[in-house]
Order: C-alpha cells, then structure tokens, then sequence
C-alpha cells in the first residue's frame, strides 16, 4: 500500500470547506478504483480562523477516519500552515493545495502519474493566464518574478504554485530548512530535484474572499527577496559609492566655478540640498540593512513555526477516555 497525504492549509474557508471536500474525495476515490494500492489522509490545518472553519473539520474528522485536522493557536500565516502540513503528513507521497478550488484537484491523478511512472520528484501547476486578476496585480506580479530571477541565484518560474505533489524524499528537504522566515517558492525551487510544469488557466474561487491583499502579496515578495538574495545588500553599498562619487562631482564643478570664473558659492542651498540627499541616501541604506538583521534577529530566537492547539487525535483520545 502507498499512503498519499493531502495537506490544505485553511484560513476562514468555511464557505468554500464542504466543497473541497466533496470534490476531493471525488478524485481520490476514482483514483481508488484505477489504483488499488492507494490510499489517502486528508490533512487540514486550521490557521486561526475566526469562522467555523474549525467546527466543520470537526465534523469531517467525525464521520471520516481518514481526515486530520491540526488547528493553530493564531494565524501564523500560511508558510507555517504548510510547514506543519508537511512535518505531520505520514504519506509516501505528499499533495499541498489549496481549500478554495483555484488548485484544481482533479490534476492530483496526473501529477502521481508523473511521480510515479516518469521519474519526476515533483510535479506541480503553473499558470499561463491571470484572467480574473486586476492588471495592476498582474503587472506587479509579472515584474517581481522578473526582478527576482535576475538578483537570486534561486530560480523561480513565474505563475508556478504552491499547489505540489512530492515525493517523501523532497519533503524530508524541504522539512530540514527550519528557518523562521519561510518563502515557500523560493525553498521548493532551492531544494532542488526533478519537477514537471503543469501549465492550466487561471481559476476563480469557488466560494469565499481571498484573504491575500494587495498589501499582504507585497509584504510577501519582500519576504522572498530578502530571503532568497544579498542583491539589496550589494545596491546600497553601490549607492553609497555613487554618492561619494557625485559628491566629488559636486566639489570639484564648485572649486572651478569659484576660481576661474569667480562666482560666489551658493553657501545655504548647497548645503541644504547636499544634507538632503546624503541624509536620505544614509536611511535608505540603514533600512536595507535593518531588514536584514530583522530577519536575523528573528532567527536567532528560535521561536517556533507554529503552535497547535488542536488536533483530531487528542479529540478523539478524549472521547475515548469518556
């Protein structure tokens, strides 16, 4: 028998919960029949809802023994969902999506066909459309691969998902970076081994809002570029070579303004627009720094991924103790 554990991370998805369900028990048990050495674990993680996203696991994991739940004593976000997801997954084979549906689970049995018969590590989707999507939020995000792939040495597709299926030996990888700060897309890319691109059209939620704002997708793309390149370390060390340079500039256009062709220094706005700008090129500079050591100062506290306050298993043993 080979065990495939499916991993979803939940925030506030209890509109879109029963759906999922339904729709992935569907391809699990076609898969079934096709494939009968299989079998499945439905591994929810509950990060701090504030719906019923917890009491409908509950009730899943109730009346079905292949469902476990791990909820989380607060949103830590979603890399520490998957980070927990993974950590806890028994399967030979591992599946991370998504609950709202944008992660089509009916490519589940065509990824496994590529794991197991191609000789493929991973198998995951990427999009080729990002229709439903404001063109602002696609041209940003189009520009921040393109930055990305050009200041890391970590390549990273542009519209590949964290929508995966891997084998156990790429998720023993993936689970031996412990760091605090996590870039998922940037680890799977780091780690390595064989993966197979499965282009598809970009999908609507099938219930519920997005809890990724704008705001919250560029905190995000920060996080990867200080996670996964010293090139802002290199730009300001640049800039402060460029300043010095222009500063020289500056002094030595004032030296021959004022001794060949005798004109007066312009003493007080000179001064004002010189502190200015080395001022402002001084912070700018502290700041790339600051978030360098932020990240560091994080690491070295050695907090953990995540807390889980809940799981199906210490449910269930309860009940049994009644």
């Amino acid at each position: 028998m080979e065990l495939i554990s499916i991993v979803v991370p939940c925030y506030n998805e209890q509109e879109v919960l029963p759906l999922f369900y339904d729709e992935i028990k569907r391809v699990t048990g076609e898969m079934k029949e096709s494939n009968p050495e299989l079998s499945f674990e439905y591994l929810f993680i509950n990060d701090g809802s504030k719906d019923s996203t917890l009491d409908i696991l509950r009730e899943l994991a109730a009346k079905d023994s292949c469902v476990r739940y791990i909820s989380f004593s607060k949103n830590f976000g979603k890399e520490a969902g998957m980070y927990a997801g993974l950590e806890n997954s028994k399967g030979d084979y591992v599946v991370v999506l998504d609950a709202d549906l944008q992660h089509p689970p009916k490519f589940i049995p065509k990824m496994y066909n590529y794991v197991k018969n191609e000789g493929y590590d991973c198998a995951t989707t990427r999009r080729v459309s990002r229709a439903g999507e404001s063109k602002i939020r696609s041209w940003f995000a189009r520009k921040f691969y393109r930055i990305m792939n050009k200041i890391s040495q970590t390549e990273i597709v542009d519209g590949a998902q964290d929508f995966r299926f891997m084998t156990r030996q790429m998720v023993d990888a993936i689970l031996s970076m412990q760091e605090y700060n996590r870039f998922s897309k940037g680890i799977f890319s780091w780690v390595g081994f064989n993966t197979k691109y499965i282009e598809y059209e970009n999908v609507e939620r099938a219930a519920g809002t997005t809890a990724w704002s704008f705001k919250n997708l560029f905190l995000y793309s920060l996080e990867g570029i200080f996670a996964f390149s010293t090139a802002p370390l290199a730009l300001a060390s640049l800039l402060g070579i460029l300043s010095c340079f222009i500063a020289f500039i500056i002094v030595v256009f004032i030296i021959v303004k004022t001794l060949i062709f005798g004109e007066d220094v312009q003493g007080f706005p000179t001064i004002v627009c010189a502190i200015f700008f080395v001022g402002g090129l001084q912070l700018f500079c502290t700041g790339i720094l600051g978030q360098y050591l932020s990240k560091t100062y994080l690491e070295t506290k050695k907090r953990p991924i995540y807390i889980a306050k809940e799981t199906e298993q210490a449910v269930r043993r309860q009940d049994e103790d009644k």
